[in-house]
């Protein structure tokens, strides 16, 4: 690039001042925003996430793994940051360690940070420590450790980079439907649960959309959203699943903006039907013209400034086994059910007894007067959904789940009183105690509506 003299300079730069005042935008803008993204998929073969009974390694890459940031700043100043992540989730560890260091370095508060995971069920496992949540499977490995570690800084570096580039910005938002998720609690003949498509259970196919364009009409980023679990594939190939083709199928449709899926209240939502690539690259296009879709409606455009509220509830388990009970049930023939009291045991040796809560992230955040977006920790079922966007009175509410720390599914006081998986069953791969209580629902709901009344 040929340098330009000082005194050009200066008469370009008093020129185009002069022009600027003279003839300013259309509409002020309000926000200022930055996007970003780096490749995360692992560089060598490593466990994967997502089903139990996996016990080899990867075997390639069949779609690449991305974290992607969305940076944005209102007139005042306060900084916001989303990360995305085609991971399974978000290790409680991995937030606290991300939200300490942008704090300090990049000046973005803990209560306006939410990262977010996709849950594909096609990515490396994770691991932090010896902390519950999503880290605390029954694999170990050192190169999950130390994988995890480099995300760490990845994620900083990623916020970084998307402030790096925040500019005036208009924010619009929209929404569409899209039609290939379906409830997966279907009764069986023997009074309980099982994991199979039912047309009859409860959905929500809202697909949210947040548009980022520059003053001049250039797309910056695409946020987008959907309830529904990332496991149309199980093999052995690293894959963002339907959620990453949907992401780069925006992204080669919109050149230079970054497509950010945030997976919704999928815990008892599958992709149907299922089981191949040639079905997560149909459903990625699916989800994606939804986005488009979105897109051609009259978006609503966002002002005012951005308000967030974010607290950690001690969400109360059920009944808590007793040293007793567990011996027994180490004797199990059940491998699962042995191993967990094994692992039980273990930290009540360690650490005694064992805690009747867990610290839960609940996040609320406004947008101007218009939008609340509500982020809830765990496999949220879909009730949530529902109930938040019935009982919540802004003009547009946005519920999404796995965001902050994903420990374990979180089922609704209905799903608690039926029984099954999502209800309870899936604690015996992890590290928990026990179900949750009967009262989690209330607990959350009501932290929500608390957090969204303080931002007045």
């Amino acid at each position: 690039m040929k340098a330009i003299p000082p005194l050009c300079a200066l008469l370009t730069l008093l020129f185009t001042s002069a022009s600027l005042v003279a003839a300013p935008t259309p509409e002020t803008t309000h926000w200022k925003a930055g996007a970003a993204s780096v490749k995360i998929t692992p560089e060598k073969p490593m466990l994967m996430a997502g089903y139990a009974a996996r016990t080899t390694p990867s075997e390639g890459v069949e779609l690449d793994l991305y974290a992607k940031a969305f940076a944005l700043v209102d007139e005042a100043g306060t900084k916001f940051g989303l990360v995305t992540l085609d991971l399974i989730g978000v290790p409680r560890g991995l937030r606290q360690a991300v939200a300490e260091r942008v704090k300090k370095e990049l000046g973005i508060e803990s209560p306006n940070l939410a990262i977010n995971a996709s849950h594909t069920h096609s990515g490396p496992e994770l691991r932090t420590g010896k902390g519950l949540g999503a880290d605390d499977i029954a694999l170990r490995n050192q190169e999950a450790t130390e994988y995890t570690t480099k995300l760490e800084d990845s994620i900083v570096s990623l916020l970084r980079a998307a402030l790096l580039t925040v500019e005036p910005a208009h924010i619009e938002y929209g929404s569409a439907r899209c039609g290939f998720s379906m409830n997966r609690r279907t009764p069986d003949d023997k009074g309980g649960w099982r994991n199979f498509p039912n047309p009859e259970g409860l959905v929500d196919q809202t697909v949210p959309v947040l548009k980022a364009a520059s003053a001049d009409g250039r797309e910056i980023a695409v946020l987008f959203g959907y309830s529904c679990h990332c496991t149309t594939l199980g093999h052995q190939k690293f894959s963002g699943d339907y959620a990453g083709y949907a992401q780069a199928a925006l992204e080669e449709a919109h050149p230079g903006a970054v497509a950010l899926f945030v997976n919704g209240c999928s815990g008892d939502q599958n992709p149907y039907p299922r089981k191949t690539v040639e079905l997560a690259r149909t459903h990625g296009q699916t989800l994606a013209t939804a986005v488009e879709a979105a897109l051609t409606t009259k978006l609503h455009r966002l002002k005012g400034s951005l308000r967030t509220a974010y607290r950690e509830i001690p969400l109360a388990y059920d009944k808590l086994p007793t040293r007793e009970e567990l011996l027994e049930e180490q004797k199990s023939s059940d491998k699962w059910v042995s191993s967990h009291a094994t692992r039980l045991l273990a930290r009540m040796q360690e650490t005694e007894p064992l805690s009747p809560v867990y610290p839960y992230p609940v996040q609320v955040v406004r947008f101007g007067d218009e939008l609340t977006w509500v982020t809830l920790g765990g496999e949220v079922v879909i009730d949530y959904s529902l109930r938040l966007k019935r009982e919540l009175t802004d003009p547009l509410v946005w519920v999404s789940g796995y965001t902050n720390d994903v420990m374990a599914y979180i089922p609704s006081l209905r799903i608690w009183k039926e029984g099954g998986y999502e209800a309870g069953g899936a604690m015996v791969y992890g590290s928990h105690p026990s179900r949750w209580s009967s009262n989690a629902e209330q607990q959350i709901v009501s932290t929500v509506m608390e957090l969204r009344e303080s931002l007045k």
